[in-house]
């Protein structure tokens, strides 16, 4: 995909709706912090291994929905850093024209999040 997307400015799947756009984004969210791909990869990293401890003290506390939820966001932020060590940045491309460009593993992130947030309001 990157290839065909890498030839092609944007490819409208729907015209004016969504498209299909190559990005490659070395920052944060809405690229923040481009330029700085070295610390944000390690800041990654430590977030990563924070979240893999934090599962592993208190799974069996905790219910379905929340290990979906973290899995959600902790197998977005693997994707995006294992794009971060392939590409030297994280590869988006959906287009929603509304709305920056982004990727799945952003969306994962983003409603296993969500689903975190719902939960601690609910349960505490």
């Amino acid at each position: 995909m990157i290839d065909f997307l890498a030839n092609v400015s944007t490819y409208p799947v729907i015209p004016d709706f969504f498209h299909l756009t190559l990005v490659k984004n070395t920052g944060v969210a809405f690229g923040l912090l481009k330029g700085y791909s070295i610390p944000v990869t390690l800041a990654t990293f430590v977030i990563i291994a924070a979240l893999f401890w934090s599962l592993w003290r208190r799974v069996e506390a905790r219910g379905t929905l929340f290990l979906v939820s973290f899995g959600l966001v902790l197998g977005g932020a693997v994707g995006n850093l294992i794009d971060r060590f392939r590409f030297g940045g994280v590869i988006d491309f959906l287009d929603f024209r509304v709305w920056p460009v982004f990727n799945v593993a952003d969306s994962c992130i983003t409603v296993g999040a969500l689903f975190l947030a719902w939960q601690m309001l609910r349960y505490n």
